[in-house]
């Protein structure tokens, strides 16, 4: 582990982050030095940065060490013991709940199961990354073969320092299948099982559809793809060949989803009551919702403040019409309501309570004025309405009082020590303050829904239902 000590006492944690904050400071000054030396000098500060992130990581284990010995104490049960760690971890790194989960465990594997390299790691030879490879490629096998392949790929620091990451990875593989061939397959068959579709906010009002695939189905599937661009471009198609691919995959999907609802729809011409209230296309069909939130004015052309589409984020009032007029033009059904904001700020602060789409309109009000889980530097979708101060401490159950959290953020504040408090309009907006076990206080503020206004607070929410 690592102790910083000033003669024969150990450093106060002031003065130890006064330090570090100091020498942060000194790397800004001009540094006078030639080429040669500037080159040394970066090589110097990388070193710096791995032993920095180990430093980190050795923290982090006492800092788990500490909390399940404090949680134990209170008579905590032993499967919920270390409850909150990782979220305490991520804050102080200004990072999600998921990077803090990530860092915790590699923190806890390499210094307790791989020695070599978690010596060299320490050392400034070996990046974060570079250890955590090693922990992924080991995690299949055994303790004692973990430290084999370990001893194996990083015994050699030289040798180690040397490796390129895929270089490294593929070592690491090759001893991992070498010492337990029946786990290494185990765990690529487990792997199929993790298969999914993700999407994420790109520039320009875009967006990232990423498929994880097992190996074959991936390869298989960009082959088509572009087979499919190839024949289009030499019969003469304009578009390029990523926009083919694009294109054809996006209507290979829409389609096959189409055919489907076509079939379900003649199979269940009447569908039962309650099928029909919670899938309000028509014949049944089971529609696709998006949730738009705009200006009335930007509705009408009248200005082009930003409009906001529900989990994903701004886009340009240009494309919000077209959507509108799209929706309108294909005779899709289209709901509409209102939405008020503070004139100061942009902030959702009440809704129009007549007109409802979903059984629970107050969760759907903090989902569009939180947008994404409130825990500071957590970008993770909300899958919690949660109340900032529990219900069993007779916190209410109200837009003042609900926050939406992701589940590992909701499930963190669960744990001993932990508190959180609502302010209503606190620093410009509807605020929470949340209070850790180890004593930091961090503040998290509602984003504006799209781009402030001073003459009318009114936002039109539409849903588009295919």
């Amino acid at each position: 582990m690592f102790e910083l000590r000033s003669g024969s006492s150990p450093l106060t944690a002031d003065f130890v982050a006064a330090s570090v904050r100091a020498l942060s400071a000194s790397l800004h000054a001009s540094s006078g030095l030639d080429d040669h030396g500037r080159i040394d000098t970066i090589r110097a500060l990388e070193e710096l940065v791995c032993v920095a992130t180990a430093a980190q990581a050795s923290l982090s284990v006492e800092l788990d060490h500490s909390q399940r010995a404090g949680q134990a104490a209170a008579g905590l049960p032993d499967a919920q013991q270390g409850r909150g760690v990782a979220a305490q971890v991520a804050l102080s790194r200004r990072e999600s709940h998921h990077r803090g989960q990530r860092h915790l465990g590699l923190a806890k594997i390499v210094a307790s199961e791989l020695p070599r390299t978690w010596a060299a790691w320490r050392a400034g030879r070996i990046t974060e990354w570079k250890a955590t490879l090693i922990a992924r490629e080991t995690g299949c096998l055994t303790r004692e073969d973990r430290a084999a392949v370990d001893a194996a790929v990083a015994g050699d620091p030289d040798r180690l320092e040397r490796m390129g990451d895929r270089e490294l990875a593929t070592a690491c593989q090759k001893e991992a299948y070498r010492l337990d061939p029946e786990s290494y397959v185990a765990r690529r068959r487990r792997a199929e099982a993790d298969r999914n579709v993700t999407l994420r906010p790109a520039p320009d009002a875009m967006t990232w559809l990423t498929a994880l695939l097992p190996v074959k189905e991936g390869v298989g599937a960009f082959a088509a793809l572009t087979r499919t661009a190839d024949s289009a471009r030499a019969a003469g198609d304009h578009r390029s060949k990523g926009q083919v691919m694009a294109d054809t995959l996006v209507d290979s999907v829409l389609d096959s989803a189409s055919a489907r609802d076509a079939a379900a729809t003649r199979w269940h011409a009447t569908p039962p009551a309650h099928e029909a209230a919670r899938n309000p296309a028509p014949g049944g069909v089971v529609g696709i919702e998006l949730g738009l939130v705009m200006t009335d004015a930007a509705l009408f052309g009248v200005s082009d403040e930003p409009a906001h589409v529900d989990g994903y984020g701004p886009i340009p009032a240009e494309l919000a019409r077209e959507i509108v007029a799209g929706a309108c033009a294909s005779g899709e059904k289209t709901w509409l309501r209102r939405l008020y904001t503070s004139p100061a700020n942009g902030q959702l602060v009440a809704m129009d309570s007549r007109v409802r789409l979903f059984r629970n309109s107050l969760a759907r009000f903090v989902q569009l004025r939180d947008q994404n889980c409130r825990t500071p530097w957590c970008d993770a979708p909300i899958r919690h309405k949660d109340h900032a101060v529990d219900y069993a401490d007779d916190g209410p159950t109200d837009a003042v009082n609900g926050q939406g959290l992701c589940e590992a953020c909701n499930h963190a504040k669960q744990a001993p020590g932990w508190r959180a408090r609502p302010s209503p309009d606190g620093h410009g907006g509807h605020q929470v303050e949340t209070t850790t076990p180890s004593g930091h206080t961090y503040w998290s503020t509602a984003p504006p829904i799209v781009a402030t206004i001073h003459e009318r607070p009114i936002r039109l929410d539409l849903y588009v239902a295919s």
